[in-house]
Order: C-alpha cells, then sequence, then structure tokens
C-alpha cells in the first residue's frame, strides 16, 4: 500500500477516536473536509498533519482528510470535482484556472515568497547575481513553467529574457546533470536544497543556492484556496478549517520536533531530518516582515494585483485573464492575527 493510502486510512482512525471526544459531545457530528496538498506529503507539509495531530480541526467541528496529488493542476481539478473541497494552490495556478473559467480563489497565502530557485556549484556557473542569469544555460523539464518565471524576473530586472538558454532534463536527471557537468545550473523549488546539498558534498564541491524572491521577485505562492461556490456556501467551514490550520503552522514553526512527529504518524517514509530540513526551508517562505505583523496566511490586494500582472506578462494564458479581485476573497483570517 502506497505511504499515502495509509497515511489517509491511519489520520481516518485518528479522526474517529477523536469524533468521540467530549469536545462537541456524541450529539454533534463533525462536518467532513477534504484538503488535496500540493503534491505527495513531504517535510514542507508538516503543519497540516501538526494541525490534525493536535486537534485543531476536531476542535473546530471539522472531520479533515488530506490527500496528495501531483502538482497545481490537479489540485485544481480536484477542488473543481470536489473530490477535495479545499487546496493547497498556488497564485499562478490559480490565475491560470480563472482564465480557463474555473473559479477557484485564495482565502489565505501561505508561501508569501515563491519557492522558485536556480541550483549551481560554487566550482561551476555559481549563480549569487541576477546579472549571471544572462547567456546561462538551465537545466528543466518541459512542463515546468518556472523558466517563464525565470525570463520575466529577468525582464523585470532589465536582463535579456532571450539569452537564457533551457536545456531539457526531466526532473529525476537534473541532480545527476548538474553535479556531472552536463549543465552548469538547474532549477527547482527551494525545498529540494537539503538532497542538492548532500550530494554536492559527495561530489567535492558546494552548492550554490539563488532564490529570485530574495533578489527582487515579488510573487505570491502556496495558499488556501477553495471554488467560489463552496466558499460562498460553506463560508463557516472555511472560516474555521483557515483558522485551525494557521495554528497548525504556527505550532509548526515554534514545535518543528513535535510537528515532525505528528507526520510521521501517518507518513511513511519520511525521516525527522528530512521534515525538519523542510520545516526550516519553509520557515523562510512564511515568516516575513509582513506576516510578522499581520499575521500567518495574510495577503494585500496590491501585491496580489502585481502577482497578476506578472503572470499574464509572462505566462502562457489560455482565456481571458482574470481581474485581481477574482483571485482571492478577504474576510477568512482569523480576527486575532496568527503571527510567527
Amino acid at each position: 500500500m502506497k505511504a499515502w493510502k495509509r497515511s489517509t486510512l491511519a489520520i481516518a482512525a485518528s479522526l474517529m477516536s477523536a469524533f468521540a471526544a467530549p469536545t462537541f459531545g456524541l450529539a454533534q457530528e463533525l462536518t467532513k473536509v477534504t484538503f488535496s496538498l500540493d503534491f505527495i506529503p513531504l517535510g514542507r507539509h508538516a503543519a497540516w498533519y501538526a494541525a490534525l495531530g493536535e486537534g485543531y480541526f476536531t476542535e473546530e467541528g471539522l472531520d479533515v482528510t488530506i490527500i496528495p496529488s501531483q502538482g497545481t493542476a490537479q489540485v485544481m481539478q480536484a477542488i473543481a470535482s470536489n473530490t477535495a473541497q479545499l487546496g493547497f494552490v498556488d497564485l499562478p495556478g490559480v490565475v491560470l484556472a480563472q482564465a480557463a473559467g474555473t473559479d477557484i480563489r485564495m482565502v489565505a497565502v501561505n508561501y508569501q515568497k515563491a519557492p522558485y530557485a536556480i541550483f549551481s556549484l560554487a566550482n561551476g556557473a555559481n549563480v549569487t547575481d541576477t546579472k549571471q542569469l544572462e547567456g546561462l544555460t538551465i537545466g528543466s523539464g518541459a512542463g515546468s513553467i518556472t523558466p517563464q518565471v525565470i525570463k520575466g524576473f529577468m525582464k523585470q530586472s532589465g536582463l535579456d529574457p532571450a539569452s537564457l538558454n533551457v536545456s531539457n532534463v526531466a526532473p529525476p536527471a537534473r541532480a545527476s546533470a548538474l553535479l556531472s557537468g552536463q549543465v552548469p545550473s538547474i532549477e527547482f523549488f527551494i525545498m529540494s536544497k537539503p538532497g542538492l546539498e548532500k550530494g554536492a558534498k559527495d561530489a567535492s564541491t558546494s552548492l550554490t543556492t539563488f532564490l529570485m524572491a530574495d533578489h527582487g521577485l515579488e510573487l505570491y505562492s502556496n495558499g488556501i484556496g477553495a471554488s467560489q461556490a463552496f466558499i460562498e456556501a460553506h463560508p463557516d467551514v472555511v472560516r474555521k478549517f483557515v483558522r485551525a490550520a494557521l495554528r497548525g503552522w504556527k505550532f509548526t514553526l515554534d514545535n518543528p520536533d513535535a510537528a515532525a512527529d505528528h507526520q510521521m504518524k501517518v507518513v511513511d517514509g519520511l525521516s525527522k531530518p528530512a521534515i525538519l530540513a523542510e520545516i526550516d526551508i519553509v520557515r523562510e517562505l512564511v515568516v516575513t516582515e509582513d506576516t510578522k505583523k499581520n499575521g500567518l496566511g495574510s495577503f494585500e490586494a496590491s501585491k496580489m494585483e502585481a502577482g497578476l500582472k506578472f503572470v499574464t506578462d509572462n505566462l502562457a494564458i489560455t482565456g481571458t485573464a482574470p481581474s485581481a479581485d477574482k483571485l482571492y476573497v478577504e474576510g477568512f483570517l482569523p480576527d486575532e492575527p496568527v503571527k510567527p
């Protein structure tokens, strides 16, 4: 049985136990909610499992099941088909979905900084400055939107995006392509950093990481999303889910070791060091000056507008791009901000 299937069964079993808890009494049933991750369960997702394990969802009267996916497009499909009522969506994906006629909106933004990163070797391309992107060859997959993001970032920075050379390298082969010198750089989400660092160390060199968000790319990434129809029909459920989830995020940031334990109880095949390494990385994406001031999950209309412009200017969109106010719905964050 696959790890995520065992995870779902374990979650269901734990919530059956929680159902009998005296918090709500036997007469009051929990509301069933399915939440779709953006990928298979990894350390970056520990916060959702911490919210489950700490009983935050149950306290809100929710019976939450977490399911995996294979990327943003699949999350959107799950939400559109009501296989999942909520999901971990990203802003570019929401724009593309809206343009294609699927009305999915964000109610909280977890990744305040986009995770798009360029990796190179210290004894190779050693990309540390935006100007080095001109003329760079980067290994990327045919279906990845990241090269478009990089080119958009270059254009924003006054560089020639046409000078970026993209070499088609499938995700499983990218690390070896970099380490063997087949390509001087590769693109991955920043969460890949620990594994790549180990590979570089084994090859007697060191990894250089260029996170575009640290060099001027302002683009919201992943957060909690749902269909507009579900938001309108079940606003209380959405509000309760967001409140419990953000408590799970705060718990994870404050207690990463315990959060890892919660995840390992229901997800097979993950090691604690791997989970902790990813928690450290996502901390950099979720804890910003904005969230320190306004709370986890917070977002600004002006940054949604800027994100929409970036996506429409640089990504291939099928259909009509939405207006920025169609990307999100305000009013679902806790009255008392959950500050990191």
